[in-house]
């Protein structure tokens, strides 16, 4: 296992450059508003990046008004803001082109330039000639240079235009370089390349140009994340990312893993001190921002990232964690999970039990009955990966040897009435004894489930109180492998939260009502006893 390296100060020595307002948002489904930009910079600058491009300021009302904002609203602490925009249009000059009057306008202290670098581009998409273009970057470079900005230059289609012509892809470089372009950015836009290939071409650039050089990579190949890693192995020293590798098509380099790479791996310091541990929460609230569910696969901050579900594992992460880990998922703010399955064995019962708050080392025979219980109930199709609060409750019965519960149901129904104008009424009843008290109670929902639901709460609200500050916030069915014809297995998983936390339940059964009843009524159990409600049916 990987340990965090000493704290350094990060300095201009390497950038670590984030866009993704500006290309993250290119992605499909993605459509930030200013408020969305200014809390996504907000979360950008607390995690640490260097630069943080805000968008085109004069290409759309929005990025022009996200830079009035944030030069009111937002105190940068570690982070500069950079504007978006392209070089002068051909056969004019920088001072009296509007767009890059724009940048000017922005007010932001550092610029990024896209310029042509594949001659064909220059040809075909701008028209103009090889050399109008090198006098379009070095005429634009050196006028926002001469208005106190910093000048970054991203090469577009660098890679593909240097393997059709890699003198005149040079060329353009140097002439970034020498009209005082702090940094020239090498780009894979189509996403093409492969590690072996980045490494050599950066590493020819270097010594031929001289300039200081970036990687910009898309994730066509889903070789985004190891082609900038490979870049920074043949010499670049700044990295542009996309917060979890959003961006057009699918994707641009994440810029979490990159990060952590860099950082646990190559034990360079380019975050402030701290920040690395904030790395989870940071990926998934700007996920909440852009409205997307975070990643559960995703390296290093999925929660996934850290699960371990087969039982060889479990036995060997309770001698030591290092053994199936890469690193200490603390050093990013995520925590070790232990999955329970049908492949689970003592060691991962009694892991998740530690987890859980229950010691089973010194209880064989438990742990075993847990286990096969485990696989019983798998084999009838439940599933405890996603329900935690089920699975804790299985464990309690298996501890004290009985099944003690706050209710005891007698009966329950629910009835779907389809009507004559087309209204459908969903109506439920269920039977339940509670504290010595048989109880009645009547509720009509939405659905089924949903009338189910208000007739368990009608019921027993009034006995425990507590349930009045918990609500269902998710819910999913899954239709398992049937028998024959309409006749199928389904399992239901509910999630619910009481403000404060949320826990999941499973149910399993022949329809989508009986599975929804077992995981209602494991959910309000496992709610009473995480609100320190004693057992008595």
């Amino acid at each position: 296992m990987t340990a965090a390296p000493e704290t350094v100060t990060p300095d201009d020595a390497f950038h670590v450059f984030d866009t993704t307002l500006r290309d993250g948002a290119q992605r499909e489904g993605i459509n930030l508003t200013v408020a969305d930009k200014l809390a996504i910079a907000r979360h950008l600058d607390d995690f640490g990046v260097g630069f943080i491009e805000g968008g085109w300021p004069g290409a759309n009302p929005r990025d022009t008004e996200f830079f009035e904002r944030a030069a009111r609203e937002i105190d940068f602490r570690h982070a500069r803001l950079v504007a978006f925009g392209a070089t002068r249009k051909a056969g004019g000059t920088a001072a009296a082109d509007p767009q890059v009057a724009a940048l000017l306008a922005s007010g932001a202290p550092v610029v990024t330039l896209v310029a042509k670098s594949h001659d064909r581009h220059v040809e075909l998409a701008l028209r103009t000639t090889l050399e109008e273009n090198l006098a379009m970057v070095r005429d634009t470079v050196a006028h926002l240079r001469e208005h106190g900005r910093r000048v970054f230059v991203d090469c577009e289609h660098f890679f593909d235009g240097y393997r059709a012509n890699p003198e005149y892809a040079k060329a353009v470089v140097r002439a970034a370089h020498e009209a005082g372009a702090d940094v020239v950015v090498l780009c894979d836009t189509n996403g093409g390349m492969l590690p072996a290939q980045v490494t050599a071409v950066v590493r020819t650039v270097l010594a031929d140009t001289g300039a200081r050089l970036g990687i910009h990579a898309q994730d066509d190949t889903g070789c985004a994340v190891a082609n900038t890693l490979a870049a920074v192995d043949a010499g670049a020293t700044h990295v542009q990312c996309t917060a979890n590798g959003y961006g057009e098509r699918v994707g641009n380099s994440n810029l979490f893993p990159v990060v952590a790479a860099l950082e646990l791996k190559y034990g360079k310091r380019v975050l402030p001190d701290g920040a690395l541990e904030e790395m989870t929460r940071i990926s998934h609230a700007i996920a909440e921002v852009v409205n997307l569910t975070p990643s559960t696969h995703q390296p290093y901050v999925g929660v996934s990232a850290f699960a371990h579900k087969a039982g060889l594992h479990a036995s060997a992460i309770k001698v030591d964690p290092d053994l199936y880990q890469h690193i200490d998922p603390e050093l990013v703010g995520n925590t070790m999970r232990m999955l329970v399955s049908d492949m689970a064995g003592r060691a991962s019962i009694e892991l998740k039990g530690k987890e859980l708050g229950y010691d089973l080392s010194g209880d064989r025979a438990l742990a075993g009955r847990v286990v096969e219980r485990v696989k019983e109930r798998e084999l009838r199709g439940y599933t405890y990966e996603a329900a935690d609060a089920s699975f804790e409750l299985l464990l309690i019965d298996e501890v004290r040897g009985t099944a003690e519960r706050f209710f005891r149901v007698e009966s329950w129904r629910a009835i779907v009435e389809q009507r004559p104008d087309g209204a459908q009424v969903n109506e439920a009843t269920v039977k339940l004894w509670a504290k010595g008290e048989r109880i009645v109670a009547t509720g009509e929902g939405n659905g089924p489930v949903d009338a189910l639901d208000r007739a368990l709460r009608q019921g027993l609200e009034r006995i425990y109180p507590q349930l009045a500050r918990m609500e269902l916030v998710d819910y999913k069915v899954r239709i398992l492998e049937g028998r024959h014809g309409t006749e199928s297995t389904t399992r239901v998983l509910i999630a619910t939260g009481d403000g404060r936390t949320e826990w999941s339940t499973v149910g399993v059964g022949e329809n989508v009502i009986a599975a929804s009843w077992q995981a209602l009524e494991d959910a309000y159990t496992y709610g009473l006893f995480q609100a320190g409600v004693t057992p008595q049916d």
